[in-house]
């Protein structure tokens, strides 16, 4: 019966196992916003021609 672990580890646990997941929850959320900052940057066309790089490519 020595085996059984204590109630209040297994509570400190589940603190540290809360406090790592909302640290990755955030580091996540900041990365996708910073991903989604730089694409709505960057979908501008850069040529100036107003052609989208697909039909730019279509040059026959």
């Amino acid at each position: 019966m020595t085996d059984k672990k204590s109630p209040s580890g297994g509570a400190k646990q589940a603190t540290t196992r809360e406090d790592r997941l909302k640290a990755a929850l955030k580091a996540n959320m900041a990365r996708r916003k910073a991903q989604a900052r730089a694409r709505s940057t960057s979908s501008a066309p850069k040529h100036g021609t107003g052609e989208t790089p697909e039909e730019a490519g279509n040059e026959d």
